[in-house]
């Protein structure tokens, strides 16, 4: 049989034509770090040197804006200036909730998030949001996996968690 085709962000099947494929990959231990990837491009990433502690966040649409970073008010300001029309992908590396204070949690929970306010130390976690639009009931926009010392892949964390999907293109 002939080896599979490589997919956009290595999913296992293809989107269709009229889609865009991304793929949030959260950190696990210390050397695993978060990714994340959007119609075959890593936006955050080793590689790119754009990856840290706490929750890493890329912003896209038609320009692919990126940015990452850990401090809330920062990141508060960050998702507040997102234009509308944008998609957030935010994943864990680390810690992402020590730090993390109750109005920045609250303006990811009025972005859909169910986990944001369960989310502790370690905590693996990935979520995707759109700003301005809805996005696909069909599709999963969050996923998290708590620190637990008996069963972390890693000492001292959980393993790594991942969501990945398609974005229908008219909605961007």
């Amino acid at each position: 049989a002939p080896a599979p085709k490589r997919q956009k962000c290595d999913h296992w099947s293809p989107c269709s034509p009229g889609s865009y494929a991304y793929r949030i990959l959260s950190g696990g231990g210390k050397q695993n770090l978060a990714k994340i990837c959007f119609e075959d491009e890593l936006l955050i990433s080793e590689g790119k040197s754009n990856v840290g502690r706490g929750i890493n966040i890329a912003i896209v649409n038609c320009n692919c804006v990126v940015d990452s970073t850990e401090h809330s008010g920062e990141m508060m300001d960050f998702i507040r200036n997102a234009p509308e029309g944008t998609l957030l992908l935010m994943a864990t590396h680390d810690d992402g909730s020590t730090l993390l204070k109750n109005e920045a949690k609250n303006l990811i929970e009025e972005l859909g998030s169910k986990e944001i306010k369960n989310i502790k130390f370690r905590s693996s976690w990935v979520f995707i949001a759109a700003k301005g639009f809805k996005l696909p009931d069909n599709i999963q926009k969050e996923k998290i996996n708590h620190s637990n010392q008996k069963i972390n892949r890693y000492n001292g964390w959980p393993a790594e968690i991942q969501i990945e999907g398609c974005i229908p293109r008219n909605l961007l």
